[in-house]
């Protein structure tokens, strides 16, 4: 009798190779694609920070102001006294690192008299206040798209009221410097900007202020903390 010859049963790896390979030519360009997509995000996110960092750094000018902290040493063998400040300034930039700045600061406490001074029941602890001027250069250091850091370094006067408070005595009699119209003063420090907006920060500026009054060089530290405003377009 005749037979057939007997038909084999496709193996499993017969199917699934052929199917493997088809999954692949399909998934390859959607990969690829995707990858591409993916290079163009990043390309534009980087982009639009870019973007973003210019258009916060290319303002021709900057407004700060707000207030702060300051430890004044108000003799010379007087406690230091806490004081609190205004300060107002403005800075003019020539590109996007480099401006000039101006600067008036207020500083206002209470002295502290020194130990065995005749008059400390009468007087109390009186109040003083210092008032710098002050012009110098702001140097930008850190440009980046959330928070920005600068330099400065600022020179001039200070004016400084010692027996405004003294109920009539000489400030040199309760062993603080003497009332001035003008000395030297000078300040260094920084300023960290947490930007909000291409035109708005919030800023802290920790700096040391140098004052002279009686002849003496005192060193103060403090801090101030306040709102930067930037406007106008450096051409």
């Amino acid at each position: 009798m005749f037979r057939s010859p007997s038909r084999r049963t496709p193996s499993a790896f017969t199917i699934a190779a052929p199917l493997a390979l088809l999954i692949a030519l399909i998934a390859a360009p959607a990969a690829s694609a995707q990858f591409h997509t993916h290079r163009e995000t990043n390309a534009n996110r980087r982009a639009r920070i870019q973007r973003q960092i210019t258009d916060t750094y290319t303002h021709r000018y900057e407004v700060s102001g707000g207030g702060g902290y300051l430890r004044f040493r108000s003799g010379q063998f007087t406690q230091k006294n806490n004081e609190v400040d205004f300060f107002f300034n403005t800075t003019y930039y020539f590109n996007e690192k480099l401006g000039a700045t101006a600067e008036v600061r207020g500083y206002y406490g209470k002295a502290k008299l020194p130990n065995g001074t005749p008059y400390a029941n009468y007087v109390g602890n009186p109040q003083i206040s210092e008032y710098p001027f002050m012009v110098g250069p702001t140097y930008r250091v850190y440009l980046h798209q959330h928070i920005g850091g600068s330099i400065f370094a600022l020179g001039g006067t200070a004016i400084g009221k010692f027996d405004g408070d003294t109920k009539g005595i000489a400030s040199t009699q309760l062993g603080f410097w003497p009332s001035a119209v003008a000395k030297p003063a000078f300040s260094v420090g920084a300023n960290v900007d947490i930007n909000l907006y291409p035109n708005l920060a919030f800023r802290i500026a920790p700096n040391y202020m140098g004052t002279t009054f009686g002849g003496s060089l005192q060193n103060n530290l403090g801090v101030n903390l306040g709102i930067n405003y930037r406007f106008g377009r450096q051409k």
